[in-house]
Parts: C-alpha cells; structure tokens; sequence
C-alpha cells in the first residue's frame, strides 16, 4: 500500500514530496480486488507455508502477519479511503513514476493510464506480464533500471 500512501500524502501536502515512484497503486478498489480481498484466508485458516513465507518478509513477528491479513480482509467493505479522481490527482506537483503489470488482478492496467493521464508531471512504465508489483523477481533489474533513469532525469 505504499503508492496508495504516497497518492495520500501528494493530494494532501504536495510541497512535501520531491518525486514518487507509485507501484501498482490504485484510484480505488474495482470490483475485481474487493472480491480477491474477501476470498484472503483469516490468519488462522492460513497455511503453514504462507506462515513461513510471511515471517521471511515480515520481520516484526505474527502480530504483524495477523493484522496485514486482517486489514487485508477488511478492506473489501472501504468505500471512502481509496477515492482518488482525475481532479484530486490533478493536484499533484511532483514528478511521478507510475510502475504496472500488464496482468495485474487487482488494478487494470487501465487505471494506471487514468493516474498518467490526470498527473501532470507523470511517466507511465507498464511491465509487460508483469503482474500486482511487478518490480520483483524476473522484472526487478528493469524496475531498477526504470527508476534510477527517473530519479536521474531533470524534472
């Protein structure tokens, strides 16, 4: 939910951000990602191997593990925190990196092209294949190259 905080934080107190690099961030949440979100397993109904997998990530202990499923979970029914439109994202005053997989099944790639197209300083990288956070795995050399390229032009 990083991009999200990010479109936050450059909607509300723009002057506070230099550059964004938002990863598969959304304008809200379509149908499509409420209905994944109420399909994620309540934490004790999570395997063992996604315990495992978790705790390889996730360095603050199952108390952290239990509330990202809870929250994940949750979200399904929040109508009001993830409502950015095209006038809300028009305020946005940083340069902006917008990072998307092609087959993402969360956000469509189409949401991405919105946010492009509604911040003025923006660039779209769309990964082909490329999944929900696409910037790990085959794709990560690319995401690296893609972002330092950004970070390195002149706004």
């Amino acid at each position: 939910m990083g991009g999200n905080i990010l479109l936050h934080m450059a909607t509300m107190r723009p002057e506070c951000l230099e550059a964004m690099i938002l990863v598969s961030a959304t304008l809200y949440f379509p149908e499509q990602a409420r209905a994944i979100m109420r399909q994620v397993p309540a934490p004790d109904e999570q395997p063992a191997q996604e315990w495992e997998r978790m705790r390889r990530s996730h360095n603050r202990g199952d108390e952290q593990i239990t509330k990202l499923w809870e929250w994940t979970r949750d979200l399904h029914d929040s109508y009001e925190d993830m409502n950015f439109t095209p006038q809300s994202l028009s305020t946005v005053t940083s340069p902006t990196l917008i990072i998307y997989g092609d087959r993402d099944p969360l956000y469509p790639v189409e949401m991405a092209v919105a946010m492009y197209r509604a911040i003025r300083r923006s660039s779209l990288c769309v990964i082909p294949n490329g999944g929900h956070g696409p910037i790990f795995g085959d794709t990560a050399s690319h995401f690296t190259q893609t972002a330092l390229k950004f970070f390195r032009t002149p706004s």
